[in-house]
């Protein structure tokens, strides 16, 4: 299906800002459609102005829905939906005509005129929402109906008039409340007028033990939250709902979320509706995540350090070593243990279990160079880029690059040595490459008795699940290439 942004460009003369805007209205549109307890179509004039196109969707999770297909993408000719002529041509809200019944279901429309604010002038008129209330299950609306359909009046209103959605103020996030979390709708002082069930429980919950209707909320919140602490100012100006903002609130082991909406009809503010929700166990959730969290990667420093103190053991044995062969493979694994830990240290700092392996790629290759013998001289390069990698992907391939580097620069005398990095089609492919002295006659991966090659081949084919191919150069030397397969991002 196509997004917003490919049919506003494809069908539409609106420009940059305008789609900006819309991105905004549509971002926090769930809230009128909500409050409205209706189906939201936002309908653009085509190129022309010879009809119009519906370029977004809105279904209400407070009641039943008209439109069981979607609609985006629909066209429609100048004519066929009179009421978004008219809200477009008139630029007001339309709400007459009987219930439309040709679905079956009885159907009332209403189009709402959607304007971009500019600053200094009326405005710019951009798109008209339909809005589509089922009226299937109509009966006698109780206090809380009637505060949402007065409240989804306002916000149409503020929609109508270029005062809503905010501009210049930060995204809502996925995550604030939402109509159904809980409601207080506030009259120009900052004081309830009516408090949802949920909203009235969340402040239970705080320790209120009078009643919302016709307190003062940011009084009242405040002394609830901060009676022996100085009150937080963001608090004062959500509760009073006398700015678009969101905070959070807590007493008592409970936490709640509050996000203000003031609602400024016909140039003053008449009031303000604050959703509230209740965020306790999100909270505690997020903490034990957090903690979960510190708690590995203090146990990737902890196995780091670890592996640390081994390499420096296996060194200090190598030192008192007579046996140069003995030697040798001490130094060996002195590297490889030196390849993992590397990898521990960067998960030590990592917030997740991915790591960048550019800087491993390069610490392991700046290691080989450190370690390679005088008269090799050699310093490895790297070319393109391995990119962040899950760390299960990363310690097996930092040990079979130290593998590939010190095989090559311990038997192949190169006078260049490189890394050549390729990302495509969810594989990674990594070649290492030499101007060495190439294969030894007769050379046979699969009975070579190499140590170091039939670790690299372990790694890559049995954790890796990866291909593994040694060859010679045609400019001398030799090609290894490992061709790994990512996890789909």
């Amino acid at each position: 299906m196509p997004t917003l942004s490919d049919l506003v460009a494809r069908h539409t003369a609106l420009d940059e800002a305008d789609l900006d805007w819309l991105h905004s209205l549509v971002s926090d549109w769930q809230l009128l459609a909500d409050l409205s307890f209706a189906d939201l179509i936002l309908w653009a004039p085509l190129l022309g102005e010879s009809g119009w196109i519906a370029i977004a969707q809105m279904r209400p999770t407070t009641g039943p829905t008209v439109y069981h297909d979607d609609i985006v993408g629909t066209v429609a000719a100048k004519g066929e939906r009179n009421l978004i002529d008219t809200a477009w041509n008139e630029r007001r809200i339309c709400r007459e005509g009987d219930p439309d019944w040709s679905t079956g279901v009885p159907v009332r429309e209403e189009t709402i005129p959607v304007r971009r604010a500019v600053e200094g002038g009326e405005g710019r008129f951009l798109a008209v929402i339909q809005r589509s209330t089922n009226l299937s299950s109509a009966r006698t609306p109780s206090r809380l109906e009637l505060t949402y359909l007065q409240s989804a009046s306002d916000l149409a209103q503020m929609v109508a008039e270029g005062r809503f959605p905010f501009s210049g103020e930060e995204p809502i996030l996925v995550r604030s409340p939402r109509v159904g979390d809980g409601l207080l709708r506030l009259d120009r002082a900052g004081r309830v007028t009516y408090a949802s069930p949920n909203a009235l429980s969340a402040y239970r919950r705080l320790g209120l033990h009078a009643d919302l209707v016709g307190a003062e909320l940011g009084r009242v919140t405040a002394t609830l939250c901060y009676s022996d602490e100085p009150i937080n100012e963001d608090l004062m100006i959500v509760a009073s709902g006398r700015a678009a903002k969101e905070t959070e609130v807590e007493s008592g082991g409970t936490i709640v979320q509050l996000r203000a909406i003031p609602l400024i009809v016909g140039g003053g503010r008449i009031g303000a509706l604050v959703l509230i929700r209740d965020v306790t166990e999100l909270r505690r959730r997020e903490r034990e995540l957090m903690t979960k969290d510190a708690t590995i990667r203090e146990i990737h420093h902890r196995v780091k350090n670890n592996l640390q103190t081994v390499a420096a053991l296996l060194r200090l044995q190598a030192r008192r070593l007579q046996v140069p062969e003995g030697r040798e493979a001490l130094e060996e694994a002195v590297r490889r243990v030196g390849s993992i830990a590397i990898v521990h240290e960067t998960l030590s700092h990592a917030p997740e279990e991915f790591v960048d392996f550019d800087e491993i790629a390069d610490r392991v290759i700046a290691m080989a160079g450190e370690v390679s013998s005088p008269e090799v001289a050699v310093t490895p390069r790297r070319a393109g880029a391995f990119g962040v990698l899950p760390s299960l992907i990363a310690t097996p391939l930092a040990m079979a690059l130290t593998e590939l580097l010190q095989n090559a620069l311990q038997h192949g005398r190169p006078k260049r040595l490189q890394v050549v990095v390729e990302s495509a089609h969810e594989r990674l492919n990594v070649t290492v490459w030499d101007d060495g002295r190439g294969l030894p006659s007769g050379f046979d991966l699969d009975s070579s008795t190499s140590l170091g090659l039939q670790i690299v081949r372990t790694l890559v084919e049995g954790e890796l699940s990866g291909r593994l191919t040694i060859e010679p150069r045609l400019e001398g030397g030799t090609e290894v290439v490992l061709s790994i397969p990512l996890p789909p991002s």
